[in-house]
């Protein structure tokens, strides 16, 4: 039985491509008459040419002779012209269709869960957004359509040749059969080498975008001999992928090359034997069948090379639709809008982990009240960040509820819910746009004169203004022409123009210089007041000022309470992180 991967052509994944071309039906059909009428007056000019010798040249009839000259000049241009809006609307129509898919594959993949993203390379989803797109595009406008012009070609033709001269005819339809046998194993070896191709053009894609965005790494570690060796040995088996398509091209086309010339000798040689000895054949048709021939197995070979971009792009597309086909999506299946939280915040009895069997968070159970600033210490691992990540919802608890003002937060829209939470990271991610950009995102809603009232509250105005152009410098890529602690502030001034209801600091403190973190304390201290702010640090010195601390240790709460009360415990996990790390910046 033929597996779905080892079918020369997959009618279904066919078919599911082509309903992406119902909006532009009027385009289809006029690319379909182009095509209809490239095989049409492609073939009436041999015949043109047959009557004009058989009827005007043999008796020296210059006045009808001119006539078909011209007749077949009028052919010549319309079949240009046909072929000029061919090419146009069939590459227009490619394009239109892969912008279309495009938009619906990262409109998805914009929905997944950080869950896809934690297992998923960067590199493979950029070539699937990018790289297999263009080969899906090929797939109109130079495979579907102009496998369906040759074999319209071929079969009209076959008609003219069987019209005038089935004897002649004969000989050129022999060998058909052995071609079309050698394209069908072709079509078969040319897919196995397109996939191998495609999954390699992934795989370097995924390692290229990785090492150049972990460059820094490589150079501090001198690692860059032994990435340039992984780099060669994964470019030798892109190239071998390549060379094995090659080498198929090699072996078929010679091979049709020598079967057409064959054929063609041999149709000479009997057809002067029928004009010169028994009469039964014309000079015309002798100079139609001449023309024919090559018309005859030249789309044969186009045929098979069109179905090379044709399966390339049948491989680009069932990759792209098994990412379509992929749900990972959180279940957006609340209906409550949330357009403002009072801040009462409720884990209870929260059992979550990343990978099954293996929890992080064990029954958590934790209460913020509305306006209070909590903070979330333990060491790494004790399931700190987690705790905003499902807050936010960027995954789903096995057990437990997690309420907001004291409303699941399941029964509220994705949308509305992560809207009134922001949250200000340890790594800052950066675009490479403006400083005004990266801060408002491009919400149409927030205003220049609202994002520098702003940064003038949280005391970071001077700072951006003392930067080339102030709001319009462009930061590059990832941030890289600030500093940490500059990027830090940023992300502080990016959360506090939103006017959340929760706010979250997730390590938003440590890593920065002394300078930095003074206007980060008072910009803390800005955006924290009268809303529900949670607070997780290593550092204990930028804790000892919330309303309550939690200590967690193994995904569990251990100890809560203000700085003075857990530091009155006697052996307390807090009182001993706290001891530790004043001990060594004394000894520092």
């Amino acid at each position: 039985m033929t597996t779905k991967k080892n079918k020369v052509f997959d009618v279904s994944l066919f078919k599911r491509l082509l309903q992406y071309i119902k909006p532009y039906r009027l385009v289809f059909i006029v690319s379909l008459i182009c095509v209809v009428g490239l095989a049409i007056f492609g073939a009436l000019r041999p015949y043109v040419l047959q009557e004009a010798i058989d009827n005007h040249v043999r008796i020296q009839d210059y006045n009808g002779f001119l006539f078909y000259i011209l007749v077949m000049l009028a052919l010549l241009v319309v079949e240009v012209i046909s072929q000029l809006l061919f090419i146009y609307y069939a590459s227009w129509l490619g394009q239109s269709v892969v912008k279309d898919i495009r938009v619906k594959l990262y409109e998805h993949v914009l929905s997944f869960r950080m869950k896809y993203y934690d297992k998923s390379s960067v590199g493979v989803l950029i070539t699937r957004t990018v790289t297999d797109m263009e080969r899906i595009a090929d797939i109109f406008g130079q495979g579907l359509f102009m496998i369906f012009s040759d074999i319209l070609k071929m079969l009209v033709v076959a008609g003219f040749m069987v019209f005038i001269n089935w004897k002649l005819s004969l000989i050129a339809f022999v060998t058909m059969p052995i071609i079309l046998y050698a394209t069908k194993i072709f079509q078969k070896y040319m897919k196995r080498a397109f996939e191998e191709v495609r999954t390699e053009v992934s795989n370097l894609n995924s390692f290229v975008q990785e090492r150049v965005t972990g460059m820094k790494i490589l150079q501090l570690f001198t690692r860059e001999n032994t990435e340039y060796k992984k780099f060669k040995t994964i470019n030798e088996r892109h190239k071998k992928g390549w060379l094995k398509t090659v080498w198929y091209n090699s072996i078929f086309f010679p091979i049709a090359d020598f079967l057409s010339s064959i054929t063609l000798g041999t149709i000479i040689w009997v057809g002067g034997l029928m004009v010169v000895v028994q009469g039964t054949a014309t000079e015309g048709n002798l100079f139609a069948f001449i023309m024919y021939v090559p018309m005859l197995f030249r789309p044969l070979n186009q045929i098979a090379n069109k179905f090379n971009t044709l399966q390339m792009g049948m491989v680009a597309a069932d990759r792209v639709f098994k990412v379509l086909d992929t749900t990972s999506q959180i279940d957006d299946t609340g209906t409550m809008i949330a357009s403002e939280f009072k801040g009462d915040i409720a884990f209870k009895d929260v059992h979550f982990s990343y990978v099954e069997d293996e929890e992080v968070l064990k029954g958590l159970t934790l209460d913020v009240k509305a306006g209070e600033t909590i903070a979330i210490v333990g060491a790494t691992g004790a399931g700190k960040s987690t705790i905003i990540n499902l807050l936010n919802r960027f995954y789903d608890i096995q057990k437990g509820t997690i309420c907001i003002d004291g409303t699941n937060i399941k029964s509220l829209t994705l949308k509305s819910l992560r809207a009134q939470i922001a949250v200000v990271l340890q790594d800052v991610f950066l675009f490479a746009d403006t400083i005004f950009n990266n801060i408002t995102l491009k919400n149409p809603s927030i205003t220049y004169e609202q994002v520098e009232k702003a940064a003038k509250e949280i005391g970071i105005h001077d700072f951006i203004m003392s930067l080339p152009n102030g709001y319009q410098y462009n930061v590059k890529e990832r941030g890289v022409m600030l500093s940490s602690g500059q990027r830090q502030l940023i992300s502080f001034l990016r959360a506090y123009v939103t006017n959340p209801s929760i706010l979250v600091l997730d390590e938003a403190t440590s890593s920065v210089d002394a300078y930095s973190e003074q206007l980060i304390q008072v910009a803390t201290e800005k955006i924290t007041n009268d809303r529900t702010s949670i607070v997780i640090a290593h550092r204990l010195a930028t804790v000892q000022k919330a309303d309550k601390i939690i200590v967690m240790d193994a995904g569990l709460i251990v100890e809560k309470g203000t700085h003075d009360e857990l530091l009155q415990k006697e052996n307390g996990y807090y009182r001993n992180l706290y001891e530790v790390q004043f001990l060594n910046a004394e000894v520092a």
